[in-house]
């Protein structure tokens, strides 16, 4: 009986070995017609242009005004992936007077060289799905994950802390309508989207200790190619 118990366990051991060396052997004959593509040359090139304009969120608030660029691969007819950069200028609120208080009198995050417009440097990866037909309008949705860095020497002033030089945390979903130029050529298009952006990160100064969280939204306009 022992015997019997041992010989099935063996049979059952070597068919679930077969199974998975199946398996194994399926994805490895698959992985060359995924990586054929990008070792050919022949994946779907295409890039973006953006404009955008986003209005700041509470106490801390800055409103946002840049163009952006995004260059990558369609993976399919629904997905994009790539990388881009931008320039923004970003403007804060008032400090509400503090920092034309004497220096003894001052905050010690205002007791620095600061500026309430700076310009930023976003560099990020974008990944965009499109919801719909390619030859006529539908709808997307785009995420964009990276870091953004204030140009200059100065700090940016915000109502109550310091943003430095720092790489900062950068997140910029969207959801919008994809419009073809015409059906002929709908690789050209543009769009139209809802927009939210979001910056942080814990090496600034403010009241309350070094993070800092900036949150904003507002609208985009962009053409693809």
């Amino acid at each position: 009986m022992k015997l019997f118990k041992h010989i099935c366990l063996t049979v059952l051991c070597c068919m679930a070995a077969g199974a998975a060396s199946a398996q194994y052997y399926e994805i490895a004959n698959r992985l060359p017609g995924l990586l054929s593509p990008a070792l050919s040359g022949s994946l779907n090139y295409k890039g973006f242009v953006e404009l955008s304009g986003v209005a700041g969120l509470g106490d801390n608030r800055a409103n946002f005004v840049g163009v952006s660029t995004s260059q990558g691969f369609r993976y399919a007819s629904w997905f994009f992936m790539g990388v881009g950069m931008g320039i923004d200028v970003a403007m804060a609120q008032r400090d509400d007077g503090l920092s034309d208080l004497p220096p003894d009198q001052q905050p010690w995050y205002y007791q620095r060289s600061s500026s309430s417009t700076k310009a930023m440097l976003p560099i990020f990866s974008d990944f965009r799905f499109n919801i719909g037909p390619e030859s006529g309008t539908s709808c997307y949705i785009d995420l964009k994950v990276g870091a953004a860095w204030f140009l200059g020497d100065s700090y940016f002033a915000l109502r109550d802390a310091r943003m430095g030089r720092g790489a900062q945390f950068y997140f910029k979903p969207s959801i919008g309508i994809r419009v073809p130029v015409n059906a002929q050529n709908p690789r050209q298009a543009f769009n139209f989207g809802i927009t939210y952006q979001l910056i942080t990160s814990g090496n600034n100064y403010s009241r309350y200790g070094n993070s800092v969280t900036l949150n904003s939204i507002g609208a985009s306009i962009s053409y693809e190619w």
